[in-house]
């Protein structure tokens, strides 16, 4: 596939930036699903079982294009949704807190006609499919989470580790108002370049042959709205720590989670640390297995998607995934 440049005159659309084919031309299915008083785009390929990809900051669906291929050639139904506010989903002016966007997920799970799916989630996407786990248990099989610790772990390593702090300057940077927004499509989204080789191992970092990936993270990031709405649940997270509405989403993430779990982390984050992911098993009442990826960075499912995709379908076929 061809990317887009990111140099142009005019802003892009979701139908010519999002509604793109997978890099080795597979064209995938493109629709939008209602959920939650929302409508949300989904990229689907393959049949069987669902496994529905959430995915993080500041990428949006494309960023499972290795998962979709692998998932559907073993037997899945892959689904990768865009988030409210990003890719080809809608802008609402709210509805960003956790607890409305893990029902925007639950919500797709039932639009696409499913009982249940795996859920797989990515940075935000995981801190959400966490949350959904907790939620709507019934309508979770099982649970990925990659780059990012259980919410209640989140909280404690932002509040109470000063190198986790400093690891997430970013996110204390998306408090203040307009400046960010400002930033992120500056120089045709130069910064989600940035961002992401900053944030990836060294394998990422010093592969120039990557740049339509990150050209396409770019085009998507100026589509209208969408950087405001990308790090408006940034600021929930941080604005409610000390909240009402905060620390009632919180007590709430104390019931466990009842489904299996597969934990994985890049070794090299420097984004969420080793210490602040490890240890989110003591909120899991279920098999729970942890996986490091040693030399990768924050993105382990497109620095090395061979290992990666292989460790997530291995987990999902595996009918006892308590064994180490």
């Amino acid at each position: 596939m061809t990317a887009p440049s990111p140099d142009s005159s005019t802003p892009p659309t979701a139908a010519t930036a999002v509604r793109i084919d997978l890099p080795d031309g597979r064209a995938v299915t493109h629709r939008d699903v209602a959920a939650n008083g929302a409508r949300f785009h989904v990229a689907e390929l393959g049949d069987g079982p669902l496994v529905l990809l959430l995915h993080g900051f500041p990428q949006f669906w494309w960023t499972w294009r290795h998962q979709l291929t692998a998932l559907a050639d073993a037997g899945y139904r892959a689904v990768a949704m865009d988030l409210r506010g990003v890719g080809g989903s809608d802008r609402t002016p709210r509805g960003y807190d956790p607890a409305n966007l893990a029902l925007d997920i639950t919500g797709v799970v039932r639009s696409l006609g499913e009982p249940d799916a795996a859920l797989v989630g990515h940075d935000l996407g995981g801190y959400l499919a966490w949350t959904a786990a907790v939620m709507r248990p019934k309508l979770v099989r099982r649970l990925v989470v990659s780059s990012m610790p259980h919410p209640r772990r989140w909280r404690s390593a932002m509040m109470g580790d000063l190198g986790q702090t400093r690891a997430s300057s970013h996110i204390w940077g998306f408090q203040r108002p307009f400046i960010p927004e400002r930033q992120l499509v500056a120089d045709d989204g130069a910064l989600v370049e940035q961002l992401i080789r900053d944030w990836s191992g060294p394998r990422l970092q010093e592969d120039s042959a990557d740049e339509d990936a990150l050209a396409v993270y770019r085009r998507a990031m100026c589509i209208p709205s969408t950087a405001h709405c990308s790090i408006e649940p940034y600021r929930w997270m941080m604005r409610s720590m000390a909240r009402p509405d905060g620390l009632q989403f919180y007590r709430r993430m104390k019931r466990p989670v009842r489904v299996p779990t597969l934990h994985l982390h890049g070794s090299l984050d420097p984004v969420m640390r080793t210490r602040s992911a490890a240890g989110s098993g003591e909120y899991v009442e279920a098999p729970y297995r942890w996986r490091l990826f040693d030399g990768l960075g924050h993105f382990p499912h497109e620095e090395d998607p061979a290992a990666f995709s292989a460790e997530l379908v291995n987990w999902l076929k595996d009918p006892e995934p308590d064994r180490p």
